[in-house]
């Protein structure tokens, strides 16, 4: 008796869906150098039915790679002091943007999401050498974990900008730039951006 609640228990790993809608089975990384640092669906512990596990992720210098992807983005929605701390409104922000973007591309939002980030990390970087007083800009390659890191930086702030003293909620302005993004359109606030650094960077060399 007591071995069939456990079998109970422990749901396979098909059944579990994102907010109970979105599998993470069929998701895949089209960029081969950024499979490690997109934490979709390589590790059970990925599955989850919410953006929400309470883990201790910056206790660690990289542990913020075994996060789930989609968690990553909630923290990122909550910033500016006053939206510190308020993770349930940002997973319902994201649960709004994925059915959005779902009735607007018919796709999977955790595969539009992944290929959004793709396009959205700048591939080159620039950082400062200083030397004598004279400070001067090198261009750099960027790390994986960097791309990733900076790609959902950019995702989030674009929709806090396009939200600000707008109609359109912070929701739709979401979908909208993960949309964009994920097509490598110039209308999405990241995509500009890491043109513009890489842009910055190349003239550097």
């Amino acid at each position: 008796m007591g071995e069939e609640v456990v079998q109970d228990v422990y749901a396979p790993l098909e059944s579990v869906k994102l907010f109970g809608k979105w599998t993470f089975q069929d998701v895949e990384c089209k960029d081969y150098s950024l499979t490690d640092y997109l934490s979709v669906n390589q590790n059970p512990k990925f599955y989850t039915y919410l953006p929400h596990t309470a883990g201790r992720y910056q206790v660690k210098r990289f542990r913020k790679v075994q996060c789930p992807l989609v968690e990553r983005l909630t923290n990122s929605l909550m910033m500016h002091g006053r939206n510190n701390g308020k993770k349930l409104m940002a997973v319902r922000i994201i649960k709004h943007a994925f059915e959005i973007i779902h009735i607007l591309t018919g796709e999977n939002p955790i595969q539009v999401l992944v290929d959004a980030i793709i396009h959205a990390g700048p591939r080159e970087g620039s950082t400062r050498i200083g030397s004598g007083g004279v400070v001067r800009r090198q261009a750099v390659d960027v790390s994986p974990l960097r791309r990733a890191n900076v790609a959902i930086y950019l995702i989030t702030t674009g929709a806090r900008l396009a939200a600000f003293r707008n109609i359109k909620t912070i929701s739709e302005c979401l979908a909208d730039e993960i949309i964009h993004a994920s097509s490598g359109s110039t209308n999405s606030y990241a995509v500009k951006k890491k043109d513009e650094l890489e842009r910055i960077a190349k003239s550097n060399r």
